[in-house]
């Protein structure tokens, strides 16, 4: 039945090939001679291998190989320059090579689900054209930095993986729209979550977050999944602690932030020799109610923000942000009594 498919291919000269559920072990050197083919789905069979002679097939844009036997990505892969989807899900697949990554410049949509992945080699940067990326159901336990470099990205799912954490340059992805990370082991989103300007739909549920970064509520989603986690209560709680009187060193600080700011300044002018100064002074913080920039973190407390109010959901949830104070005044002050303290 699989050979009368290609013979027909074969006549026909037809740009689609459809070999889905014919449980097919391998592949005929036939195959080679298929080089119109633009189309080829091969998934729901045992295949364990593909053939270098499948190198042939330089038109293909889309190739299924999804629940299969494989336990690596062919090799044969590599030459598939103008391959735009690659389906490899429900597989046994442990790492990606470097080498095939290279290969595909032009792929938008990676499927990688349900296998056995571990590591997300760094060489996936070399995707420079792909859009979505889907690699859900695996053992995933990191995401690499070089992922924030992709520019072209749209869609991430990391979806029941052992991920702890994600790396803050995620926030460097201007056209990312849709991010799932359910069901992972996430204890906090770093900062920098203004970053996800055009992002509409966050799936964090099932992790084990107390509260959202700074910044938070100010993104435009529509739509927010964040049930199953560890988020603090809503609490509001008075400062009964007397005004501190601030270090020399934090005055100093403080001083020195405000004068940087002015280029004409004697301070501006010679932050430039003092790199380690530099260094320590690009960790500022700006205070959520006075605005005023600070060095040491006085307060971290959280605002419960109502997501249909601040973020024009269809929703109405609460959600704990968290928020940078740079003393107990702004934190005594009337206009705080949406916020709870999460610690000194």
């Amino acid at each position: 039945m699989v050979n009368d498919s290609i013979i027909k291919a074969l006549k026909t000269k037809s740009k689609s090939l459809n070999l889905s559920s014919r449980k097919i072990t391998h592949l005929p050197e036939v195959f080679a001679r298929l080089t119109w083919i633009v189309v080829l789905k091969l998934n729901n069979n045992s295949l364990s291998s593909l053939p270098s002679e499948l190198m042939c097939l330089q038109k293909l844009t889309e190739l299924n190989l999804g629940n299969n036997a494989l336990e690596e990505i062919p090799p044969v892969l590599k030459h598939f320059s103008c391959l735009n989807k690659l389906y490899l899900y429900g597989n046994k697949i442990i790492h990606l090579p470097p080498e095939v990554l290279e290969g595909l410049p032009n792929l938008e949509l990676l499927n990688l689900n349900h296998n056995r992945i571990k590591v997300i080699p760094a060489e996936i940067k070399r995707l420079c054209s792909l859009k979505s990326i889907s690699v859900t159901d695996n053992l995933l336990q990191q995401i690499p930095a070089e992922l924030g470099l992709m520019k072209c990205l749209t869609e991430i799912n990391f979806t029941n993986n052992k991920l702890t954490q994600i790396p803050q340059q995620l926030y460097s992805l201007p056209q990312l729209r849709k991010l799932y990370l359910a069901r992972n082991s996430l204890t906090e989103l770093p900062e920098g979550a203004l970053g996800w300007k055009n992002l509409k739909i966050l799936d964090v549920a099932g992790n084990r977050l107390s509260v959202f970064p700074v910044g938070f509520q100010f993104l435009t989603l529509e739509e927010l999944f964040f049930e199953g986690n560890r988020l603090v209560p809503f609490t509001l709680m008075e400062s009964i602690q007397e005004k501190e009187v601030l270090s020399l060193k934090e005055l100093s600080a403080r001083l020195i932030l405000q004068q940087s700011t002015n280029e004409l300044s004697v301070v501006s002018r010679a932050l430039p020799a003092y790199p380690e100064l530099q260094d320590m002074l690009s960790h500022w913080g700006q205070c959520a109610l006075c605005s005023q920039p600070f060095l040491t973190t006085w307060l971290e407390c959280v605002q419960f923000i109502n997501t249909r109010k601040h973020m024009g959901m269809k929703s109405s949830q609460s959600v704990p942000v968290r928020v940078l104070l740079c003393s107990y005044d702004c934190f005594n002050r009337d206009d705080h009594q949406y916020y709870g303290l999460v610690r000194l």
